[in-house]
């Protein structure tokens, strides 16, 4: 599973209603729709420019789950599998591998 499908999954488990354990490890649905969001968005970035863009992600996913104090458990996992695999990805992007979108510069005229 490559890295995009990795996030459309989580999304898919993040848009699910929450169940009682998942409340009780301390998920609302306003922070389970706000973090499906944020991924979604990183999944976004992925598909549009290509996947040199991982280089510009810099998920920040468990200090937020733990300013909101998220317990562990089925949820939490699957954002920290997210937040790892993307980790990851931008470690192993190389540098150099971004391709020109821009147009070549203009030629003065006279």
């Amino acid at each position: 599973m490559d890295l995009r499908e990795s996030l459309g999954k989580a999304v898919a488990d993040l848009t699910a209603p929450l169940g009682r354990a998942d409340r009780e490890q301390g998920w609302t649905d306003e922070l389970r729709r706000e973090i499906q969001e944020e991924i979604s968005i990183n999944r976004s970035m992925l598909r549009r420019p290509g996947p040199w863009a991982v280089r510009y992600l810099r998920p920040r996913l468990d200090e937020w789950m733990a300013r909101e104090g998220v317990q562990p458990g089925r949820l939490r996992d699957v954002v920290m599998e997210v937040q790892t695999l993307i980790t990851e990805a931008r470690e192993a992007c190389p540098c150099g591998s971004r391709p020109r979108t821009a147009a070549p510069p203009r030629r003065r005229s006279g």
